[in-house]
């Protein structure tokens, strides 16, 4: 098994919360890695059918049945456990009693809110990072078959294909998450979304211009939007406008947690046909930012990440916001470094004078440099910037 970063973080929150959730997408590895943390647990998957109606007609006695030191797989299938769940652990706030692990974002579930704030400890299992695969041996001359490939466990420990294996994902996710949380009944307008989706990574979010593409109203789109935030196949970064009298950009940007799902819905199904894809600079920027969310995760910090853009055009793709101080980063594919591409950091230092803390580079090139008092990172040293 590759060894999770976040491992750590889960095992010290367990001796501190009754409650452990662990969420994220599916087939990230949650199971596998829940079983592997807390060996002496007992396991209950609510996918089984009989084992869900159990739990829904009688979770009560669900609960007395799987009593404590108990990991329940799936637990988004029977969100009422929630309320039960709370009633249990205020009766005993024993530490590390459950272990919850779900493929749908607890925090956008008002379930969870209302019943185990306080209690829960959350944690997002996101697919592998760049570094747990640099550790495990899974090493690239070029950064272009790591995002062909994407993160997704399975892809590397049954060495299969990704063309092969993110249609099944994608049909699986549809088929059991989707229709657990709303009965969508045009399957192939959504799936139509989901590319149109992909097609605008890295672009500011226009619901309204979404929608017509797809057929769909604005408030579909911004449903179905919600719907995609919630099973970890998008990520909205917001934009950063504290502090600013400028007129800035105020809607998010859209982001894939994976980049390999990114690149099949592109009709990618190459690493050599990603290398002359027209949109290799935002997928690429996709892939820095995916692995900023995975470095904050692993490591217990929290989403701190933004974009800046102004009214004229002027933007930097992440500025990690660090209290009185900020972090500023711009993203490049280009294999060669450039100083014009350093022309958008030095008009954001020149607003934000006395707030900025380091200023980085990112970019598809080997070389680390020091250019002008801002880093210059190669896509391997990425993490440095974080």
């Amino acid at each position: 098994m590759i060894q999770r970063e976040i491992a750590k973080q889960i095992k010290l929150a367990s001796k501190k919360f009754p409650i452990i959730g662990i969420i994220g997408p599916r087939q990230s590895g949650k199971t596998t890695l829940a079983k592997l943390i807390f060996k002496n647990y007992r396991y209950v998957n609510l996918e089984d059918p009989d084992v869900r109606l159990f739990a829904q007609e009688d979770p009560r006695g669900f609960l007395e049945t799987y009593d404590s030191k108990v990991i329940i797989d799936e637990v988004q299938r029977v969100p009422d456990l929630f309320s039960y769940l709370q009633v249990r652990v205020d009766q005993n706030t024993k530490s590390g009693q459950y272990i919850l692990t779900g493929s749908q974002n607890f925090a956008l579930m008002e379930k969870v809110s209302q019943s185990l704030a306080g209690r829960i400890a959350l944690f997002n299992l996101l697919p592998l990072s760049f570094s747990e695969l640099i550790k495990s041996g899974v090493k690239y001359s070029n950064f272009y078959e790591y995002i062909y490939k994407g993160s997704y466990p399975k892809v590397f420990s049954e060495k299969i294909n990704p063309s092969m294996w993110y249609p099944n994902y994608v049909q699986t996710y549809i088929e059991k998450d989707l229709r657990s949380i709303q009965n969508l009944v045009d399957l192939s307008t959504f799936q139509t979304f989901l590319k149109l989706c992909a097609g605008r990574v890295g672009q500011v979010l226009n619901l309204s211009s979404l929608g017509q593409d797809a057929g769909i109203s604005h408030n579909t789109a911004k449903q179905w939007i919600s719907l995609l935030q919630a099973g970890f196949i998008v990520y909205l970064l917001h934009p950063y406008y504290k502090n600013f009298n400028k007129r800035l950009i105020k809607s998010p940007k859209l982001y894939f947690y994976d980049t390999g799902l990114l690149t099949w819905l592109l009709g990618v199904s190459s690493k050599e046909m990603l290398k002359n894809h027209f949109n290799i600079g935002n997928i690429f920027e996709n892939w820095i930012i995916s692995e900023y969310t995975k470095f904050q995760d692993n490591n217990g910090l929290p989403l701190n990440g933004y974009f800046w853009r102004d009214k004229v055009g002027h933007e930097v793709d992440l500025l990690i916001d660090k209290g009185e101080k900020v972090i500023i980063t711009e993203i490049k594919s280009t294999k060669t470094f450039r100083s014009d591409s350093l022309g958008n950091i030095n008009y954001l230092k020149d607003l934000m004078v006395n707030k900025i803390q380091t200023t980085n580079l990112i970019y598809g090139g080997d070389q680390n440099q020091l250019r002008n008092n801002i880093n210059v990172y190669g896509w391997k040293s990425m993490t440095k910037a974080f």
